[in-house]
């Protein structure tokens, strides 16, 4: 059969640099670092006191206060990117088939926040089982993807993607899939992640993943600085309004880029750590160039994974070298998360809407806070070092990779008709 063409028509935002798409990529362009002392808890007890949280957020200025206390924070991050990227592609205002509208979302933890609380308030009881009645449907991972169908009245696909970090990339792959077979005219991805709480930065501690760089939050997230010491834990979510080419084009809608192809891999090598040649990076970045039949000398943009930890990049960039060869050096490659964190199960989705952006305006966000350079990493690969550069980027692909050695790569193109 023939693969349907399949397009990005709307998009959202809410991160730790920005509450909304034009916010969050001025901040980009500009190098903001998003991360600062703890507002939501007293960290001072944790082994880190610092995180990328979003920053004035009241979910009152967009739902129904009563209605938001029934959703876990991550829920509610992802019901607010939705409208915005629903507004922006205006898909409501054509009346589309509502049966073939669906809904796949990603997030790797869901409702922690949700778990802790209710722990914490049995925990101070004499035993008696006393829960709230909407603990189960606040917690669970798929509960996003339920609340925005029935909000809208999306009939079509719907469901949720877990594989950790890569969740939200797994979510996008799927939509394309099912959009390019037919399956759906149109399909609301994304990811959402609400883990910045006593559990999320405790657990993460001790697994020895975060930063510990106290005395300088803002400069924590150094992805292939020598002195990289771990992740910062990031917060929000990105929406992305996936359709069907053709029925983008009949009813007049902007678009911002094309979605070309997916690639996925497992590493089969260690529940946390990466492979150390990067195989599983390699092979998903393969399968992606593959899937869109285009060769590596046709990307000009890599958003990597990259999350600041000294195994992790190490391992993307020689995956990067082996897939590339010699076009490694024509490549601009920048990790984001040194401004946003680490979004977790959101970080592909806020990740891919950096790579729309990039491959819109011709210019590549940078890596911030690279101040002494690793021996390890070939000092030729460009990885636009602290500021913003400029080129034309026609194929941008986005990498993230996940705990469990789940790995995920998203081309997306230039429109051109």
């Amino acid at each position: 059969m023939q693969l349907k063409r399949v397009v990005v028509t709307g998009l959202g935002a809410l991160t730790p640099i920005g509450n909304s798409v034009q916010e969050y990529w001025k901040s980009l362009v500009e190098g903001k670092s998003g991360a600062a002392m703890i507002q939501q808890f007293d960290a001072t007890l944790f082994k880190t006191h610092f995180a990328c949280e979003v920053k004035n957020f009241d979910v009152g200025q967009f739902l129904d206060k009563k209605e938001a206390r029934k959703l876990d924070p991550f829920t509610q991050y992802a019901l607010v990117t939705v409208m915005e990227a629903v507004e922006h592609s205006q898909l409501l205002e054509c009346s589309p088939n509502l049966d073939r509208v669906g809904v796949v979302w990603g997030s790797g933890i869901g409702g922690l926040k949700t778990f802790q609380d209710e722990a914490l308030e049995f925990g101070k009881g004499d035993g008696t089982p006393r829960f709230n009645p909407f603990f189960i449907p606040k917690m669970i991972a798929d509960i996003a993807a339920g609340h925005i169908s029935i909000k809208y009245g999306f009939r079509g696909p719907n469901y949720a993607t877990v594989s950790a970090c890569a969740s939200s990339n797994n979510a996008l792959i799927d939509a394309f899939n099912l959009i390019r077979l037919g399956k759906a005219d149109a399909i609301v991805s994304g990811g959402s992640e609400a883990a910045v709480n006593e559990m999320g930065m405790g657990g993460f501690n001790a697994l020895k993943a975060l930063s510990t760089r106290n005395e300088s939050p803002e400069t924590a997230s150094r992805p292939f600085d020598l002195d990289r010491d771990g992740f910062v834990l990031g917060e929000g979510a990105g929406a992305l309004i996936l359709e069907e080419h053709e029925h983008a084009k009949r009813r007049g809608a902007t678009i911002y880029a094309e979605i070309v192809g997916g690639g996925m891999s497992g590493d089969a090598h260690h529940i946390t750590a990466p492979h150390p040649e990067g195989l599983g990076a390699r092979n998903t970045m393969t399968a992606a160039l593959e899937d869109a039949e285009i060769n590596p000398q046709q990307i000009d943009y890599i958003n990597v994974h990259g999350t600041s930890t000294p195994l992790g990049d190490i391992a993307e960039i020689k995956a990067i070298q082996t897939v590339f060869a010699a076009h490694t050096y024509q490549l601009n490659i920048s990790s984001t998360k040194s401004m946003t964190g680490h979004l977790l199960g959101a970080a592909g989705a806020v990740e891919a809407i950096a790579c729309i952006m990039a491959v819109r305006h011709n210019l590549i966000p940078p890596t911030i806070n690279h101040t002494t350079p690793d021996p390890e990493i070939d000092p030729k690969i460009n990885l636009t070092l602290n500021k913003a550069q400029s080129r034309e980027v026609h194929f941008a692909m986005s990498n993230t990779f996940g705990f469990g050695g789940h790995n995920t790569s998203v081309i997306f193109k230039k429109y051109a008709p």
